[in-house]
């Protein structure tokens, strides 16, 4: 079982002869540390999900008590957030700081290893860090810090982890997978492997495509089309291969099969969903929709978004809902896994916060994008009482409209820094749960750091 926490003295850093950006530093996580200990509950939701969380090769159920603490790991991950570093980055920045190893009541201690701590943040939920960041707003709104009668809202995109997904480049990644998965499992097995492969071949075609594709040559683009037909014919052979080899492995004892084989089954759906997009597209002709597509076999959640971006007309990844108050605290947030547009969005902002906060916002400011349609505009001006939505362009004359239109460009500037400092440019874990948790985790330490400019919680 996990400690939830250990009793330790506050630490305290003598500041005095020390640049200014270090002070402000050292500040920040100070101020931090004491939001996070006026919380209490914040520390219970992550325990909840973290007390049964083994280390290395312990085996809590037989009582061994974990070597850290869950308020431990929890500081860790807001670390981890705030410096923008990968997890193997961030461990060495803590095993290289006292003043971090205080943060996170390690001192005398051994630091965690980046692995253990990846397992820990796929453990939190991202309904944990949902009730998180609504705890840490309420706290803030009874202690009269935030005021969320007034917001503004919007949405962004956030960008999975994943290459450029041209047809022949998902094949080539399919093909590859299948082999290294197929030869881990047969390494180490009693058994040899019964197929043979063309990873050279299978490579060259994928490079002559990416090469020529474009080529106006209408000879060239005629061995496109054949060099495409091949390549789908023998992914498609390989991937039924695949299949057959998760089958056998069930029937066999042989853990090493078994394991790459599990790992395998994972890919398949997607693998298939790949040869028959890329038969469909560049064999037969067809144009496929993106809502039929696969982006990625690794990320195969991953939507095509486009929001009319000359910069970047087309993005991988998932929208995000944000709702902020004027203080720059974000009191609402949501991860959509299928895109809603965002006149659509507006009355579930307004349902959400009375949800909440117990009534509806006296202001809502958003742009011409959140309108609803003119029945529904009338009926959600009658539960807010300024509905600041722009309908036509020369709304924005009035002064009213104009004076909150300011107001809310102000999310703007904060999903910038969201998207500069806490990596909401790019999610780099993998699946869903992981991207989900990855923005509240961002979005918790984003509010830690500004209640902590606004003088604690």
């Amino acid at each position: 079982m996990r400690r939830k926490m250990e009793a330790v003295l506050p630490f305290k850093w003598n500041n005095d002869h020390l640049p200014k950006i270090v002070r402000e530093y050292r500040e920040k996580y100070k101020g931090i540390s004491r939001i996070l200990d006026e919380n209490p509950d914040i520390l219970d939701l992550v325990h909840e999900d973290l007390k049964d969380i083994s280390e290395g090769n312990q085996n809590n159920e037989k009582g061994r008590k974990g070597d850290f603490t869950s308020d431990t790991i929890l500081r860790a991950l807001v670390v981890h957030a705030i410096g923008g570093d990968s997890l193997r980055e961030t461990v060495i920045r803590i095993a290289e700081s006292d003043f971090l190893q205080d943060f996170l009541r390690t001192r005398k201690k051994g630091v965690m290893h980046h692995s253990f701590l990846d397992k820990c943040f796929k453990a939190i939920r991202p309904e944990t860090w949902k009730r998180i960041n609504e705890t840490l707003v309420a706290q803030a709104v009874v202690n009269e810090e935030v005021d969320p009668s007034v917001i503004r809202t919007d949405t962004t995109a956030v960008e999975t982890n994943i290459h450029w997904p041209t047809d022949s480049w998902l094949l080539w990644d399919t093909y590859r997978v299948v082999v290294r998965l197929i030869h881990s499992g047969y390494e180490n097995s009693s058994e040899d492997c019964p197929y043979r492969f063309h990873e050279k071949k299978i490579r060259k075609l994928y490079l002559d495509i990416t090469r020529y594709s474009n080529s106006k040559d209408k000879k060239r683009q005629q061995k496109v089309k054949k060099w495409y037909r091949t390549l789908v014919e023998r992914v498609g052979t390989i991937v039924e291969k695949a299949e057959a080899f998760c089958k056998y492995s069930k029937k066999k004892s042989d853990f090493e099969l078994l394991l790459a084989a599990t790992e395998l089954a994972d890919f398949l759906p997607s693998m298939n969903t790949v040869v028959e997009q890329a038969r469909r597209a560049q064999v037969d002709g067809e144009k496929v929709p993106a809502a039929e597509r696969v982006f990625s076999i690794f990320e195969p959640h991953t939507e095509l978004i486009k929001r009319g971006r000359r910069s970047k007309p087309i993005e991988f990844g998932h929208m995000v809902l944000l709702c902020q108050s004027q203080q720059k605290i974000i009191t609402d947030y949501d991860v959509m896994e299928e895109k809603i547009a965002d006149c659509n969005l507006t009355e579930k902002v307004i349902d959400r916060h009375e949800q909440l906060f117990g009534q509806a916002p006296e202001v809502l400011a958003g742009d011409k994008g959140f309108c609803p349609k003119s029945e529904k505009y009338t009926e959600l001006e009658e539960r807010v009482e300024t509905l600041a939505i722009p309908k036509r362009l020369r709304d924005l004359a009035d002064t009213v409209m104009k004076t909150w239109q300011m107001f809310r460009a102000g999310i703007e500037g904060t999903i910038s820094g969201l998207k500069r400092a806490f990596r909401f440019s790019r999610c780099f874990y993998r699946g869903f749960k992981s991207f989900e948790s990855a923005v509240g985790l961002g979005i918790f330490s984003h509010n830690l750091v500004v209640l902590t400019k606004m003088g604690g919680s």
